[in-house]
């Protein structure tokens, strides 16, 4: 279902959420349907608020964030009274990504559901006027309750591309989507050298930035692929190539776990959350800078070596029981998302 089908409306609710965040197509939209969806299973009463540039430039007014923030000071100086049962249902505002000031004030509650890496300084001027964050990692939840604010640890679902039927084959996928913070330069520069390693699957949307190696065993889908066409490639490959600088939530490593692959990924928080030595292999990793909240890491040649190198030498059995360790990972975390919500 598209997020876009919003309000929508559960009679006898005692909590209504608006959903607020933006719909970029991939990470974010993915974001707003599976909350949407579980809070739903939750009881609540659901619309979703899509942010359009307008909000956006809103978001960046100083006299939007000025006006907001003295709001919520007034508003924490006042003790709130008891809800009596006969009340409207509680009205929680949900924001992803971002702190929206223009919505503040239109809640009873207000919480952040934050990317540590998006999360700006306007985001932080902001925080004293939220109730709460809800962390999709441990890694997040350290952060922003070293930042003074209440601070649970919701963790986060993902899409099941699951296909039980079709064999695997010995080949990478690489699932950079539009994103610049997946190593995938680094990554194309080392297999271009090898041309001994099984086939490297790219699918990435970016215009420019870099030039695709015309190497035997680099194929790249630069074009939005059918839903069914993604979801068999990614069933196609043993292997992922997660090579994230900083996650989120990391929805293309949670899918790959989901299908069962064996997946390379930085040995850092958060990544190194999802995907433990049981369910994939790691590669060392140093920090390499900063974006806002998150540290970003990066690999060296050495590194990448030596990750393909291993799970190349994994025998088959192994390489099933860590696919299967990974789709039970997935399994128990999708039953335990609605409980933790």
């Amino acid at each position: 279902r598209s997020c876009e089908n919003a309000p929508r409306d559960k009679e006898g609710a005692v909590v209504a959420v608006t959903l607020i965040g933006k719909s970029n197509g991939v990470g974010l939209a993915r974001d707003l349907r599976l909350l949407a969806d579980v809070l739903e299973q939750c009881g609540c009463r659901v619309q979703v608020h899509t942010a359009q540039r307008a909000d956006g430039r809103r978001r960046r007014s100083l006299i939007v964030q000025t006006l907001a923030r003295a709001r919520g000071w007034l508003r924490r100086q006042r003790a709130r009274p008891a809800r009596p049962a006969s009340a409207a249902p509680l009205h929680v505002n949900l924001m992803l990504e971002h702190i929206w000031p223009q919505f503040l004030h239109t809640a009873d509650l207000n919480i952040v559901v934050p990317n540590p890496e998006w999360f700006d300084a306007r985001d932080r001027r902001l925080l004293a006027g939220v109730d709460g964050v809800w962390a999709k990692t441990r890694h997040t939840q350290v952060l922003f309750g070293q930042l003074g604010r209440p601070t649970t640890l919701i963790g986060f679902d993902g899409e099941d591309r699951h296909l039980a039927e079709g064999a695997r084959e010995r080949s990478f996928l690489h699932l950079a989507g539009k994103s610049r913070m997946k190593g995938t330069e680094h990554l194309l520069r080392v297999w271009e050298r090898h041309p001994e390693w099984p086939t490297l699957i790219l699918v990435c949307h970016l215009e420019g930035g870099f030039e695709v190696p015309a190497a035997a065993n680099i194929r790249w889908y630069r074009d939005y692929l059918a839903d069914d066409t993604l979801k068999e490639l990614q069933n196609r490959s043993r292997f992922h190539l997660c090579l994230s600088e900083a996650e989120g939530g990391g929805h293309y490593i949670v899918e790959a776990l989901s299908i069962g692959a064996v997946t390379l990924i930085l040995d850092a928080a958060p990544m190194n959350e999802l995907v433990q030595p049981e369910r994939g292999v790691l590669l060392n990793c140093s920090r390499q800078g900063g974006q806002h909240l998150a540290d970003t890491f990066g690999f060296d040649d050495a590194a990448l070596e030596g990750a393909v190198a291993r799970a190349l030498a994994l025998p088959q059995a192994q390489l099933l029981r860590m696919g299967a360790a990974a789709r039970s990972w997935f399994l128990d975390n999708r039953h335990g998302f609605p409980k933790r919500i």
